[in-house]
């Protein structure tokens, strides 16, 4: 009789454990602030942010929520399209993060690495959105980096957070847009 109840408790203490270690990634959220972001009938739409950058918590659409090519965080802020809806929160990652009720959490630690001298430097390219349809270009911008039109190369007109857009994984080119683009990379 005793066997079995320490084998019971044993079990029990096990799944306890594991029910708290499933319920740790929920409470990661938690302390930040959540915004909910929709594409209605599948249009694109902007909402404000005061992030550099976001990442999805919870996808509420049957639509799906693909960062570059549904949702995406450009300079006029986090957008959608094409269906996708959720809940975003800022990156936890760059210079730490801060919770509303104070503290700090540190940036990962990379192990000191760095990329090699060549990586602080201008790269030129081209996207284009052809038959009107979205792109993305995949080019490493850098977590302090930036992206320039150089030339619009379309009769469609490249309007920034409308037509085209960027982030730190490249640029997107919807609506017929096609140009030459100026990434500056940078650390």
């Amino acid at each position: 009789m005793f066997r079995i109840r320490t084998g019971l408790m044993g079990i029990i203490a096990g799944l306890a454990i594991g029910l708290l270690g499933t319920a740790a990634p929920a409470a990661h959220a938690q302390g930040r602030d959540v915004v909910r972001c929709g594409s209605d009938d599948g249009r694109f739409n902007r909402c404000q942010v005061p992030w550099r950058d976001a990442e999805l918590i919870r996808q509420e659409s049957n639509s799906p929520c693909t960062r570059g090519q549904t949702w995406g965080v450009d300079r006029g802020g986090l957008w959608v399209d094409r269906g996708c809806r959720g809940q975003f929160v800022e990156m936890g990652r760059g210079g730490g993060y801060r919770p509303p009720g104070g503290g700090y959490y540190p940036p990962p630690d990379n192990g000191g690495w760095r990329p090699g001298p060549d990586w602080d430097r201008e790269i030129r390219f081209s996207c284009e959105s052809n038959d009107k349809r979205y792109q993305f270009c995949q080019v490493d911008v850098g977590g302090h980096g930036r992206v320039r039109l150089l030339r619009q190369m379309s009769g469609t007109p490249c309007e920034e957070g409308y037509s085209w857009g960027w982030n730190r994984a490249g640029v997107w080119v919807n609506r017929g847009c096609r140009g030459l683009f100026s990434v500056d990379r940078r650390w």
